[in-house]
């Protein structure tokens, strides 16, 4: 994380505030705005972990708070500590503990042995604070640590050589990928995502149902035992931190690069009108379904050249993420994929004269399970995305999901009502046969 000081504003502020939250210390709001009563609450929290009271989060500081954010604690055993102990003294539960150490036997617990303590009083994922490439390589470690049956890997590098990560859960021969934050000023897509991962894995693990209150609940152990899961959760993890601010905040000079590239689109309001990646890409305009027919519309707009959003690139996959993506792909054979925007409310199922098998059918359910529309894609976007490529390529479903209304980036404040749609929509999406 980076250092930071009083008076200072960005994402760094916000996780350094929800970090004192989580932790019991009075911070007011979660604004990302370090004023009085987050410097109060930061030497507080100093103090009472041997640190030096001086209102900086810096380096040592940090390394206190980050098991908040991770949401879990690593723990020697000594002589007669036990698992029942342990909890009360975290704050935690005897089968939360258990979950997340599978190899431990908690009736010959051994002195020196290291345990995962999660804080059960907190979920991982925050919808509270913007999303970046940090936290969420965080949402992902605090994940694995608290539910080992989750898988991580990289499926390849962003432009500035930062690892796409994705997450597997299930162990079914029904392959269900989900992507989010293709376009930059996009990210509430990846908490949702990860959001989903969260519930799901603590679902399964405690015998749970998805959706449960409605008429459609699912046991999360038939879906886990039926389905597997794949989440490409942040395909943009530069473009993101662009907008987010994470890439100001830390004076990174690919800050100054993308303003150079926006100060030729003038009307595009810069970073919150970025979609593109780093160079100026939109990633999701730069595959090969259609791209040639896409490159002329968005000419024929002025995007001729790399900048904020709607340029296509020089050719189809000139981008490390968008090649990722396809080799990822071709690598897992999925039977289905979503692909997650905002905004809209809208669901779009076709590409061109495409009809895999049962799209109609399933994008019929996914309407149905969320309230969003099922439409055909405008024709000015309906050329070289992700889900077009899908399409042509599989003849499987494959659909694109822009939830949430307003203008991107959208406010933290439409989270709850996108979550709530959309854990129906995936549900639905992992279920369908």
């Amino acid at each position: 994380m980076n250092t930071v000081t009083p008076n200072s504003v960005g994402p760094s502020v916000f996780y350094l505030q929800l970090a004192l939250a989580r932790s019991g210390y009075r911070i007011g709001t979660i604004d990302g705005v370090f004023g009085q009563k987050t410097l109060k609450g930061l030497q507080d929290f100093q103090r009472d972990n041997n640190l030096f009271p001086d209102g900086i989060a810096g380096p040592r500081t940090w390394r206190k708070l980050t098991p908040f954010l991770t949401g879990y604690a690593l723990y020697t055993l000594t002589y007669s500590d036990t698992i029942f102990k342990l909890a009360r003294r975290y704050f935690s539960t005897v089968d939360a503990i258990l979950i997340a150490n599978p190899e431990v036997n908690p009736a010959n617990l051994q002195v020196g042995q290291r345990l995962i303590i999660p804080y059960t009083m907190f979920d991982v994922v925050s919808s509270n604070v913007p999303v970046t490439y940090e936290l969420l390589l965080l949402w992902i470690e605090g994940l694995v640590a608290r539910y080992p049956f989750i898988r991580t890997s990289s499926i390849g590098n962003s432009v500035s050589g930062r690892s796409i990560p994705e997450l597997v859960l299930g162990r079914g021969n029904y392959h269900v990928m989900i992507n989010a934050s293709h376009h930059a000023n996009e990210s509430l897509t990846t908490t949702v995502v990860m959001k989903y991962c969260e519930n799901l894995a603590k679902s399964y693990s405690f015998g749970g149902f998805m959706n449960e209150g409605n008429n459609e609940s699912v046991s999360s152990i038939s879906i886990y035992n039926n389905t597997m899961l794949h989440i490409v959760p942040l395909v943009n993890p530069d473009g993101v931190d662009l907008v987010n601010g994470y890439l100001q905040e830390s004076g990174s000079s690919l800050y100054n690069q993308a303003a150079e590239l926006a100060s030729t689109y003038p009307q595009i309001p810069f970073p919150s009108g970025w979609k593109a990646n780093i160079r100026g890409v939109d990633l999701n305009l730069n595959y090969p379904a259609g791209w040639e027919t896409a490159r002329e519309i968005k000419f024929s707009q002025g995007f001729t050249q790399p900048g904020p959003r709607d340029y296509v690139g020089s050719a189809p996959l000139t981008e490390p993420e968008t090649n990722a993506m396809v080799r990822y792909t071709g690598a897992n054979l999925f039977d289905i994929t979503l692909s997650y925007h905002t905004q809209g409310n809208v669901i779009y199922w076709k590409f061109s004269d495409y009809n895999p098998p049962r799209s109609f059918e399933i994008g019929t359910q996914l309407s149905e399970a969320s309230g969003y529309t099922l439409e055909l894609t405008p024709p000015e976007s309906a050329y070289a995305g992700y889900k077009d490529w899908f399409i042509q390529t599989y003849n499987r479903p494959g659909y694109t999901i822009e939830c949430g209304i307003g203008i991107n980036p959208l406010p933290l404040s439409q989270f709850d009502s996108i979550y709530a749609a959309n854990e129906p929509l995936i549900t639905k999406a992992l279920t369908a046969r």
